[in-house]
């Protein structure tokens, strides 16, 4: 609505705008398109605004989508009804599944993007999505009212009233980009910043922390010498992102990437210029990722490495500029040139664009409950990199589960929040919001306490239901997914009791395999198990063999395979899922539990857990803490029920 004054006694007519909308979206990276996506496709009128509606779904750092454990998140995002996985299908240049010669559990696919293809195919899907505006503005302002977030208000002093709001601004919010003595107020890529939210959400009561992290230089790939690095090819099978998408479609020639090293020289330039550094200087303050260090971080703490590797990866299929992996730094640009002149393959590289390190305000996240909704805020919801986390899908993880919170608040419906043994999305935000975090959050498989079980491979197993149950799975795919359950099911049942005995001909084929020959005869199940043999060697031998898709098959491999782990990984969660159905009153109050630490009550009127397993993972709570909560919680109960009887 478009309020315009028309007092014939003014000179200048002053317009006042007003409108209204079920969901506003502030920021359009990972998370905000998300975000975004999915309150309209649940059918919400959304709002998602912008600074650059020329920088929709931006990649400012790395071009590539997925990786080690954040291809889980990939997945998991597609079985829920999101994007991310879809879009990097239509628009990767090559592709690779990671850690192969490992077991499953870290099996992760990547993607090398096109990165100005990655922006425009997203912003094509947002523009032709039902119930969803896009608006280039800078959001200054959020308005609350009783304690329930009613409208944001933009640097102009328009006015969006909503519903419900998600703040995804990533990195941009009061963002400084910086090398060597440069310092310049943007957001990455040169791009503008959001320099007013900060104030707003500060007199709100929300707490915000300083956090920074960085990109490499980018160099003309013309001036790369590639003869003297090694080729990095992508695989021969291209395996798609999206379980929708068709494999036999997407198999494409595939751009290679390039694998070169620092070495002594290199590091000799880093450490003759760190006092030139930002990071050592002491001119910037904001806590960087550990997981992910600048090359000056690299050669300082791993001194007694002679070589780091650096990938050399091409950002698009129109585009000479070549990302150097491995490589951010915010050291001067003379220092840039100098020390990339050192390593094999760059001797003659022009540096396209400058590396930098780019500061920026974010959230404490721990002031957010599991569904990402702020405590002393109602339908106000932040995700992506302005809660503390760094990377594309971790953003953009966040971002889809707060677009179906929001959806799910304004409906009056509990919200969704996947736990631990569900899916890596449910570790993601749970440490988020559980613990506490002094540097950019990156997901890694070794956060995951069930892995074996939270495989990127089943991800549709374990998630297409539940994205069915929020509305955003359609019935087709989710009755392809339980005909898909029954098939492996039934080939696991066969296998079990399919039984082969020491014929010459089975003998021959376990020699062949250097498998030890049989004084007996086994099930079909039994020889799979054996580390040299997989189902597609025993095709051979399995003369009643059914036609099963290629996924199918894989389960069954897996599942009987690593049976014994994964049994033993069911244990746990089961013991786990006491613990989290243990619910603590949203009300309690720490005061009166008698024998609880003073830094226990702090830490847990802080967090307000949950359940029984939250309140055990939060930093500062120690186990003799938990059995007090326990011991009060069922006196409480025994107490209540005595006084309902009465």
């Amino acid at each position: 609505m478009i309020s315009v004054s028309d007092d014939p006694d003014k000179e200048n007519v002053s317009v006042k705008i007003e409108e209204y909308y079920d969901v506003v979206v502030i920021g359009a990276g990972h998370a905000g398109c998300e975000a975004a996506l999915a309150a309209a496709r649940l059918g919400m009128n959304t709002l998602l605004f912008t600074v650059s509606v020329d920088s929709i779904a931006l990649m400012p750092c790395n071009p590539n989508i997925g990786g080690t454990s954040k291809g889980h998140l990939v997945r998991e995002i597609d079985t829920l009804g999101g994007e991310m996985a879809k879009n990097i299908d239509k628009t990767f240049t090559q592709s690779k599944m990671l850690n192969q010669s490992k077991g499953p559990a870290v099996h992760s696919l990547r993607a090398q993007a096109d990165k100005q293809e990655y922006s425009r195919e997203m912003r094509k899907t947002l523009e032709n999505t039902e119930h969803l505006w896009i608006k280039q503005a800078e959001v200054a302002e959020i308005v609350e009212k009783e304690g329930r977030l009613t409208a944001v208000r933009t640097c102009s002093g328009a006015e969006y009233h909503c519903k419900a709001a998600i703040l995804c601004s990533g990195t941009y919010l009061k963002a400084r980009c910086v090398y060597g003595d440069v310092s310049q107020y943007t957001g990455p890529n040169g791009l503008q910043p959001a320099n007013h939210l900060s104030a707003s959400l500060l007199s709100h009561g929300i707490e915000l922390m300083r956090f920074k992290t960085g990109t490499p230089a980018r160099v003309d790939g013309r001036t790369v010498d590639t003869s003297k690095m090694e080729e990095q090819k992508g695989d021969e099978n291209i395996i798609p992102f999206s379980f929708t998408t068709d494999s036999e479609a997407i198999q494409k020639e595939q751009i290679s990437c390039w694998l070169t090293y620092t070495n002594e020289e290199t590091h000799r330039i880093i450490r003759d210029n760190l006092d030139r550094s930002p990071l050592y200087s002491g001119e910037i303050q904001g806590t960087g990722p550990r997981y992910c260090p600048s090359i000056e971080d690299k050669v300082v703490r791993f001194a007694d490495k002679k070589r780091h590797q650096l990938f050399i990866e091409p950002e698009g299929n129109y585009t000479h500029e070549m990302y150097i992996g491995g490589m951010s730094s915010s050291l001067p640009e003379d220092v840039q040139y100098a020390m990339i002149h050192t390593v094999p393959g760059l001797e003659q590289a022009q540096i396209v664009r400058n590396a930098y390190a780019i500061e920026y305000d974010c959230i404490n996240p721990n002031q957010l409950d599991a569904s990402l909704e702020f405590k002393n805020i109602s339908g106000f919801f932040s995700a992506g990199q302005s809660n503390g986390s760094s990377g594309y899908e971790e953003a953009a993880a966040q971002g889809l589960i707060a677009g179906i919170n929001a959806v799910r608040k304004i409906r009056g419906q509990e919200p969704l929040i996947l736990d631990r043994s569900q899916a890596y999305i449910g570790v993601l935000i749970d440490d988020l919001v559980t613990k506490e975090n002094h540097e950019p959050y990156r997901m890694m498989t070794s956060r995951a306490e069930y892995r074996l079980l939270l495989r990127q491979d089943n991800a549709d197993l374990r998630l297409t239901e539940i994205g069915y149950e929020v509305g955003l799975i359609s019935r087709d795919r989710v009755d392809y997914v339980r005909n898909k359950e029954k098939q492996i099911e039934q080939e696991k049942n066969r296998l079990e009791k399919a039984t082969v005995g020491g014929t010459d001909k089975i003998q021959d084929f376990l020699a062949r395999h250097q498998s030890t020959p049989l004084k007996s005869g086994v099930t079909l199940s039994e020889l799979l198990k054996r580390p040299e043999l997989d189902y597609w060697k025993l095709a051979e031998i399995d003369e009643a063999r059914p036609e099963y898709p290629y996924e199918v098959c894989e389960q069954v491999n897996i599942w009987i395979k690593y049976e014994g782990y994964i049994d033993r990984q069911k244990r746990q969660v089961t013991q786990f899922k006491k613990m989290e159905n243990k619910k603590i009153p949203v009300d309690l109050d720490y005061e009166k539990v008698n024998s609880l630490r003073l830094e226990a009550v702090q830490k847990l009127n802080q967090i307000r857990p949950l359940s029984i397993g939250q309140a055990s993972r939060i930093s500062g709570v120690s186990p003799a803490d938990i059995s007090v909560l326990l011991v009060y919680l069922e006196q409480r109960n025994r107490m209540k029920g005595g006084a309902e009887n009465e």
